[in-house]
């Protein structure tokens, strides 16, 4: 994800200086790095289609926001995850795979409109399962020996490992590489929470699995409504942990959400 910092469009004077600078003094944007820098519970869906699913993936973990002059850099981490779609199968990563999606702290853009405030969060893509030189370049391996292909859940096995039940009698576990591509945008609300839309091009390769009825390589795709990729980020204290986080998930987000489109 490429930083984007955040920016205030000013007059400037023909020597370059802003010449109601001094009467002025700080811009606009001042008080609401002030107010927006702290820790946020983060609650974001993205809904997907491939050719046969249509799929929601559910994430809760923080957004750390931290004031650097005028500038807010975010800092995503990550708890735990679901999965739902409209078909009967059942598909969860362990919260060990997810917590090992550590995108890089980034500006944000911020621009602020009748004292309401509005961040962009740009790009960076992340690799998980996956060691990437460049992240946002570098293709994802297409062979399970590849040496770049990283066991980042410490399960033992290639990837990050999925496990995925069909029915009573098949289920198994994919093993996986990805690259997470997101960003995002929020607008300030008036009891502090940010809520806005996720938009995702991440990719994704089955790299082995269990039994060999798994290996398809569908891709995924973001569903175009972004009403059904919505996130939400609520003011916590500084020293929640996910533990914290999962105990009070149904007081702080709305329930799961289901494929309804």
């Amino acid at each position: 994800m490429a930083a984007a910092a955040s920016t205030v469009l000013v007059a400037c004077g023909g020597d370059g200086s802003d010449p109601d600078a001094s009467a002025e003094g700080p811009s606009d944007l001042d008080p609401a790095v002030e107010r927006l820098a702290g820790r946020y519970a983060h609650f974001d869906v993205v809904a997907y289609e491939s050719s046969d699913m249509k799929t929601l993936i559910i994430s809760y973990g923080f957004t750390d926001l931290e004031a650097d002059g005028d500038t807010l850099v975010a800092t995503d981490s990550f708890c735990s995850s679901e999965h739902r779609s409209d078909q009967p199968i059942e598909v969860q990563l362990s919260d060990t795979a997810t917590q090992a999606i550590r995108p890089v702290p980034t500006p944000v853009t911020l621009t602020v409109t009748d004292g309401r405030a509005r961040l962009s969060r740009p790009e960076t893509p992340t690799g998980i399962g996956v060691d990437l030189e460049d992240p946002a370049v570098d293709p994802l391996p297409t062979d399970p020996s590849d040496p770049r292909i990283a066991d980042d859940d410490g399960d033992g096995k290639p990837g990050v490992t999925a496990t995925i039940s069909v029915s009573e009698t098949l289920s198994g576990e994919l093993y996986l590489a990805r690259r997470e591509i997101f960003s995002y945008v929020v607008d300030e609300r008036e009891d502090g929470a940010l809520v806005g839309s996720v938009t995702d091009r991440s990719e994704q390769l089955v790299v082995a699995a269990s039994d060999d009825v798994f290996l398809t390589q569908s891709p995924w795709v973001q569903y175009g409504d972004l009403s059904k990729s919505p996130i939400v980020l609520i003011p916590v204290e500084p020293d929640w942990d996910c533990d914290r986080l999962m105990d009070e998930r149904d007081r702080l987000f709305p329930p799961t959400p289901e494929v309804d489109w």
